[in-house]
């Protein structure tokens, strides 16, 4: 199957600083503020949602194409999506612009203070699906330039191209009409569970109305695991023991990319929940949302320590 992933892509700029903000901040003078803090350490690390879906399910044996746009400190990057076995062809660079950059600043108890740089991403709306040599089987549209993901979902209609929809971090920014009118057609709507309260508050729509809009909900809830809606089921996928909790960033879309690669085969629900359960530990279990690493025999593996597969895990292996 080839799936089109369209979102963010960005470095994310990790900052710690070995003290307290709040001990620095002075309340009678907030409006005055001017800080500046010594950090003790400094990494730049790979991520945008598109890209970090896209990596788990070339961990797994699929070929995700990325749309997006990016800057001209994307070359490093680029590489290294490529070596994964990612299309990066219409990553396309933007002149004089810097790749989206997250800058966040953490403290010793994890207060965090942090700014985000569109750079590119803010051209991403100038790029189309129609002009795409080859049309996707699926079309992924995760948090991007507002105008973008509204773009994209249009023309995936307009083609008749099955769509996920993947609001998440843009949904402070969307009104309930527009939420409603992107998910009008969808095959999937993917969000978490405090996301799809924030749904069902601005658009007025229960789970039986988004039901009716939308062919497939899929609803993470952290330690809950995850619940998918599909053909008049309810299917609870419980979460994947995991061996140590390092950092929970970017776990969400590694259980996209773990389900998309199982979908992608054509398995059951529950199958496609479990692939991307496991899909997600592994991330948890490290700093970065790309920093992980699997053979798909050690996926395998440890997938048949707490699930039954039927043999059809078999297919990653061949």
């Amino acid at each position: 199957m080839d799936i089109l992933l369209s979102g963010s892509i960005a470095y994310d700029y990790l900052m710690r600083f070995p003290g307290l903000f709040h001990e620095q901040i002075l309340p009678e003078r907030l409006q005055n503020i001017s800080l500046s803090f010594l950090v003790e350490s400094m990494t730049r690390q790979r991520g945008g949602i598109a890209p970090n879906i896209a990596y788990t399910m070339a961990l797994l044996g699929e070929k995700p194409r990325l749309i997006a746009a990016v800057g001209e400190d994307f070359s490093d990057y680029r590489t290294w999506l490529e070596q994964a076995g990612i299309d990066t062809t219409w990553a396309k660079v933007i002149p004089g612009k810097f790749t989206a950059s997250f800058f966040a600043t953490t403290d010793r108890i994890n207060a965090q203070i942090a700014s985000f740089y569109p750079g590119a991403m803010a051209h991403a709306a100038e790029l189309s699906l129609k002009n795409l040599e080859k049309r996707p089987d699926l079309v992924v549209i995760s948090p991007d330039d507002p105008l973008a993901m509204k773009n994209r979902a249009a023309e995936c209609r307009e083609l008749g191209i099955p769509y996920l929809y993947d609001p998440s971090q843009q949904i402070l920014r969307l009104e309930g009409h527009e939420i409603a009118r992107d998910m009008e057609g969808a095959h999937f709507l993917f969000v978490n569970d405090y996301e799809f309260g924030l749904i069902a508050k601005k658009t007025g729509m229960d789970l039986a109305g988004m039901l009716k809009h939308v062919d497939i909900i899929v609803v993470t809830k952290g330690a809950e695991g995850a619940i998918i809606y599909a053909g008049g089921q309810e299917i609870l996928v419980p979460i994947t023991p995991e061996e140590r909790i390092v950092d929970p960033t970017g776990v969400g879309d590694a259980f996209r990319g773990g389900f998309l690669a199982a979908y992608a085969r054509g398995w059951d629900w529950t199958l496609c929940g479990q692939v991307g359960s496991l899909a997600a530990v592994y991330v948890l279990e490290q700093n970065g949302t790309q920093n992980h690493f699997y053979t798909r025999e050690q996926f395998v593996q440890r997938f048949r320590e707490h699930y039954d597969d039927s043999g059809k895990l078999n297919e990653l292996l061949s």
